[in-house]
């Protein structure tokens, strides 16, 4: 019999747990309640293997602002997915959620359809930052001494094992896996196959996404399609340059966290890169093209010291 995945329900209101636990048993998952702060610290221990977390943001002594600290400020427990659930719903509040590292938010009342896409799809990229982390640590060797190179791309199995690849010509591959991976799938199915941010949200919500990307990988239309990773390391600044053949995109709205997409099964992508991987990153042109960029000083070049803070900005 297949294990179930545990997810960790978090909520003051008794009639709330109800609902959470009646929802992720129907789809399939193994609910664990707490009905504080507190009490879901002490699951978190007595439960090794919680996939995931639905938090409520308000509740009496610690609320869900202290839970999500103490965790994201703990190795045991900071690559847990969080989805905070509340009924204040204010930009503020949820922009504050998300930079304290909230993967998503579900404002009540809430669908059990979008709990469970959105569930889905934080398993799914906790799972692949695993993966991703486990991987450059095994690719590393020769290639910190690659200067330069250029890689073509299709799929998006294409793309995940050239960002485990490329990473490793980096000072912390661990840190820019996450980064190159997101924007070599943005370049093949909003670039290159054409799938719109509504569309791509339809198609989650439906479960039938990565069915969409294997037809249009197959479909006249686009199966000529490549896109471009460019790399050069120099004394100065490791640059990777990534380019599709879409026709580019508005992406002004996509480099900062935005409250207004805190509720969409997906969107992180471009500003959790620009945040968490790279110093630097620049859309040229129409926006098929990006350039990312990473510093480095003499003494980094030759492992003599620890990086030092650079300031990151976005064109």
């Amino acid at each position: 019999m297949a294990i179930k995945t545990k997810i960790l329900a978090v909520d003051d209101e008794e009639f709330n747990l109800d609902i959470i636990k009646r929802h992720l048993v129907r789809a399939g998952f193994e609910a664990i309640l707490a009905g504080d702060g507190l009490q879901a610290l002490q699951k978190l221990e007595e439960n090794p293997g919680i996939g995931a977390i639905v938090l409520d943001r308000m509740m009496p002594g610690m609320d869900g602002m202290e839970f999500l600290s103490r965790i994201k400020n703990n190795a045991r427990y900071q690559d847990i997915p969080v989805i905070m659930q509340t009924a204040a719903a204010g930009s503020e509040q949820v922009l504050q959620g998300i930079q304290a590292g909230v993967y998503y938010y579900l404002t009540k009342p809430y669908d059990d359809v979008l709990l469970v896409a959105i569930l889905e799809a934080a398993l799914r990229d906790a799972r692949a930052k695993k993966e991703m982390k486990d991987e450059v640590g095994r690719q590393r060797r020769m290639l910190g001494l690659m200067e330069e190179a250029i890689f073509r791309f299709r799929t998006l199995e294409d793309a995940k094992t050239l960002a485990f690849y490329i990473a490793n010509c980096f000072p912390d591959p661990e840190k820019v896996v996450f980064g190159l991976n997101e924007l070599l799938i943005n370049a093949v199915e909003h670039g290159n196959l054409g799938i719109t941010y509504g569309e791509k949200t339809k198609l989650i919500l439906g479960g039938t996404w990565m069915d969409e990307v294997e037809r249009r990988l197959e479909a006249p239309e686009y199966k000529g399609k490549h896109a471009r990773l460019s790399f050069k390391a120099a004394k100065e600044a490791i640059a990777v340059t990534i380019k599709d053949e879409g026709g580019g995109f508005d992406w002004t709205k996509y480099v900062e966290l935005s409250p207004d997409r805190a509720t969409d099964p997906h969107g992180r992508g471009i500003a959790a890169s620009r945040l968490m991987s790279f110093d630097s990153m620049e859309y040229l042109g129409t926006g098929n093209e990006v350039l990312c960029k990473v510093f480095l000083n003499q003494a980094e070049l030759d492992g003599t010291q620890t990086p030092a803070p650079v300031q990151k900005n976005a064109a």
